[in-house]
């Protein structure tokens, strides 16, 4: 049987530690590929040389091109800039789209087969992005967001109940920034409500929290932003689809009416199996979560629009 294989864009923090935790669990032989000459190089062999002391056998290597990367079974694309003092939003998004855009087409050209997962922020618009210039079908274009996010929330519930994070179950939907829309309603610990656990009061302080998550580690850090869960939860992401385990994680899918929302990357609960997002679970919404959906993806559809543009 042929290893399987993972190219990870972009050396960085989120990509190397993301070839760490792919190593560490054994998944795939992982190429990391970086513009910088010997980053990607460096950080691969390190990887590599860990394994005789953690028990992997998995190959590690970095390339600045895309050759080494072909017929990989899943592309994570992590590489742009991280948003710097005084940078509006749509600076951002016009110099990560050129990042993406580059290394979506160089990527898919020698891996025509594989599976995306966007990380690169501002993520639901570049998860659109990389599903424009791919031309994949839908199923195999998916952006990390909500699995991030849940973790986030379901941390907090869980040092506030002091109770195990394994106990709470989470759901996060919406595009991943300040308009996410935790659903209070049906998230839970160990079956037991949230809203017979926690007051009202504590429960808003929680989802505010959740959507300033990064934002509370970026203000610690002063210089770079998250990436110890970030890539935790592309790995979750990546592990469903290589071992088919078909879990349902809240990710960013192309929706094409579902939710009466139609031709935009917005987080909804997906199941993950081999042939990328098996089926997009539309839940019953009340008309307060609703509108928060819809003014969510009325976000990303600005950020989206500025893209189309460029495109054009």
């Amino acid at each position: 049987m042929a290893r399987k294989k993972i190219t990870v864009i972009g050396g960085g923090n989120v990509g190397a530690t993301c070839a760490l935790r792919i190593a560490d669990k054994e998944l795939a032989d992982v190429v990391l590929v970086d513009v910088v000459e010997g980053v990607p190089q460096g950080k691969g062999l390190d990887i590599l040389q860990s394994g005789p002391v953690q028990g992997y056998d998995i190959n590690v290597t970095g390339a600045n091109d895309y050759k080494p990367t072909a017929n990989s079974d899943i592309i994570i694309i992590t590489a742009g800039f991280p948003r710097k003092p005084g940078m509006s939003r749509d600076d951002l998004l016009l110099a990560n789209y050129e990042v993406v855009k580059s290394a979506t087409e160089q990527a898919t050209a020698v891996s025509p087969e594989a599976i995306i997962i966007v990380v690169t922020n501002p993520l639901d618009a570049m998860a659109q992005v990389a599903y424009m210039v791919s031309r994949f079908a839908r199923n195999r274009v998916v952006g990390m967001a909500g699995v991030l996010d849940t973790a986030r929330f379901r941390t907090f519930i869980a040092q506030e109940l002091q109770v195990s994070v394994e106990n709470v179950v989470a759901v996060v939907m919406g595009g991943h920034g300040d308009t996410m829309v935790p659903l209070v309603r049906l998230s839970n610990v160990a079956g037991i409500p949230l809203t017979e656990l926690l007051s009202e009061e504590k429960l808003n302080a929680l989802v505010t929290r959740t959507k300033n998550g990064g934002a509370e580690i970026g203000n610690f850090l002063k210089t770079g932003s998250a990436f110890y869960a970030p890539s935790a939860a592309a790995v979750e992401m990546a592990e469903s689809i290589l071992k088919d385990k078909k879990k349902v994680l809240p990710c960013a899918a192309y929706l094409d009416g579902e939710y009466d929302i139609k031709g935009l990357f917005v987080g909804v609960p997906v199941k993950l199996g081999a042939n990328g997002i098996e089926k997009i679970y539309e839940l019953k919404l009340s008309p307060d979560e609703i509108a928060l959906l819809k003014k969510s993806a009325d976000a990303v559809k600005e950020l989206v629009d500025v893209i189309k543009t460029k495109m054009a």
